[in-house]
């Protein structure tokens, strides 16, 4: 059984036992939370697609942590100018391990 669930602008495919990262949510370590925007839910042949959520679908899951991701750096450059900007940027994120989907 799986799921596509939507979350920070993003849609992500999980199932049980998962460990993911999505954009950083107000959550402490350890605190179970609930997803509730469920695109679609799957379930060996049978597929429920929502029009746009599924109703009554929710993700349980457990914060496991909250860090930042790896830098990236952004460098222009416009030849024979002399210019030249670097910037860095670190994207916050949360960590999350998937318990369950209930329809």
């Amino acid at each position: 059984m799986y799921a596509v669930v939507k979350t920070g602008g993003k849609q992500y495919r999980v199932s049980a036992g998962e460990k993911i990262r999505i954009e950083q949510i107000p959550a402490e370590v350890g605190q179970e939370i609930v997803l509730d925007q469920v695109l679609l839910l799957a379930d060996g042949e049978a597929v429920k697609l929502g029009t746009p959520l599924v109703a009554g679908a929710k993700v349980k899951a457990k914060v496991l942590a909250q860090g930042r991701g790896e830098k990236v750096r952004i460098f222009k450059l416009h030849r024979r100018k002399h210019y030249r900007r670097t910037q860095g940027h670190r994207q916050n994120y949360t960590e999350i391990e998937i318990l369950g989907i209930a329809a």
